[in-house]
């Protein structure tokens, strides 16, 4: 065991801590994580744990969301700097707009979204959840916001609604082109292509097997194929190298990395045990606003609809 390592071990246990990573964050900062994995499984874990500090590593909109789930936790990022620049690619007049239009519309907020954006939704979903919970909603008009691709990904799946699309999208993912992954697939015929549904259409087209990233990671352990495409940010290959040692991962672009994830480090981390800073604050009023639609996530995301049977 290292220092660092030794060192936050000791502080989780004197300040009562657990620490969140997302897949996409440096390998060393998922490896001295309690708790890895995709937006909802983290979502779920940040509601339920009974640590009295929470460090969750990812980007802003993350953070806010365990705050909301836990007002009475300290909740800390290891970087405030870590944001994501789809969160910010949806405005308050579209959603009012919307309503306005169409009265059985049901605004649907991916959770890679800013506090205020979720306080102006009907309901959050996650990329693992999104089609399951949009089954589960009385609704016919679903407003997809603020990730186009998503929201395209799961209207071809529920043809019963009708879907409305806003002009958001992950710089990352759609950095992704179809010219690579194909130059990479001729390179390497037996690999399968995974992508997440994030990516632009023309690239799931392609892929063999399209789901968030832990959808992802539990696809490698159970195909017998030895080597991968991976369309998605690269942070996921570290966990799926973890568990699947004799296989192997590619990444067909060189922009598969998400400069905000990256900001999350192991020495960050300990400065942020240590001085309790930096911590995620939130006004009480928009807590409980975008708490509601977080909260039906949650509920909506375990029933079980026809869809599935």
């Amino acid at each position: 065991m290292d220092e660092l390592t030794e060192r936050i071990l000791q502080l989780k246990a004197e300040k009562d801590a657990v620490i969140l990573a997302h897949y996409y964050v440096p390998g060393d900062v998922q490896d001295i994580a309690d708790f890895i994995g995709d937006s909802y499984y983290l979502s779920k874990i940040a509601a339920q744990v009974t640590e009295k500090v929470i460090v969750f590593c990812g980007v802003a909109f993350m953070g806010e969301s365990a705050k909301m789930l836990n007002p009475d936790k300290v909740v800390l990022m290891p970087d405030l700097k870590a944001d994501c620049p789809m969160a910010h690619m949806v405005k308050i007049r579209d959603i009012k707009k919307i309503r306005e239009t169409y009265e059985d519309v049901a605004v649907v907020c991916y959770i890679n979204s800013t506090a205020e954006i979720k306080a102006h939704a009907d309901v959050c979903v996650t990329s693992s959840n999104a089609k399951n919970v949009i089954a589960a909603l009385p609704n016919r008009h679903i407003y997809f916001i603020p990730d186009e691709h998503l929201g395209r990904y799961i209207s071809h799946q529920l043809p019963e609604k009708t879907f409305l699309f806003n002009d958001g999208y992950c710089p990352i993912h759609t950095s992704i082109r179809v010219v690579d992954v194909l130059k990479m697939k001729r390179d390497l015929p037996q690999a399968e292509i995974l992508a997440h549904p994030e990516c632009k259409e023309e690239i799931l087209d392609l892929a063999d097997f399209v789901g968030s990233t832990s959808d992802l990671v539990a696809y490698t352990e159970k195909s017998p194929s030895q080597d991968f495409i991976i369309c998605t940010e690269i942070g996921v290959i570290h966990e799926m190298e973890k568990q699947s040692p004799d296989k192997r991962f590619h990444a067909p672009s060189v922009g598969q990395v998400c400069p905000d994830m990256k900001l999350n480090t192991v020495e960050k981390i300990i400065y942020a045990l240590e001085t309790f800073e930096p911590a995620v604050e939130m006004d009480e009023s928009l807590r409980i606003k975008g708490l509601q639609p977080l909260e039906r996530m949650l509920v909506l995301a375990e029933v079980k609809t026809h869809a599935q049977l």
